[in-house]
């Protein structure tokens, strides 16, 4: 906080979400994570547990984020410390949840090893778009915890 009482750090709010680190990456975010979605879905890989797991992690995160960016636009926070905490701990979880998805993914993906085939080739694309996916949502929790520190 200033000698004043006013708090250093700045939560955006409406369109000027598009123009402030982190929360630019929302967008990103969600392109990534619902092409993780989508070529999961398309797929068909033995054993069905790792890819209902990434399934459950890919629209739990989608859903959320998608939320967590219209509180955002809406101007909800209210610019209030809590929520810079909370969106700090939310993209820390999120981090988590999709490498934890995306290790047992490309295991899988591995193991099946029949590069001709379009299941093969779609795992494939899945795997990478789900690292660039926990890519992002690191450097946004890496972004968060900086501002939340300005708070």
């Amino acid at each position: 906080m200033a000698s004043d009482g006013r708090h250093l750090g700045h939560l955006p709010s409406g369109l000027t979400i598009c123009c402030s680190i982190p929360d630019m990456l929302f967008l990103p975010e969600l392109v990534f994570g619902g092409l993780v979605w989508i070529l999961v879905a398309c797929t068909y890989i033995v054993p069905y547990n790792p890819q209902a797991y990434v399934m459950a992690v890919s629209v739990f995160c989608f859903v959320c984020t998608f939320l967590w960016m219209m509180v955002f636009m809406c101007g909800s926070h209210n610019n209030r410390n809590s929520w810079a905490t909370a969106d700090v701990f939310y993209h820390f979880l999120a981090s988590v949840l999709y490498l934890s998805a995306s290790v047992p993914l490309a295991m899988v993906t591995l193991a099946y090893n029949s590069s001709l085939t379009l299941n093969y080739q779609l795992n494939i694309s899945a795997v990478v778009f789900s690292y660039l996916t926990t890519l992002l949502y690191v450097i946004h929790t890496i972004f968060s915890a900086i501002r939340w520190k300005t708070f």
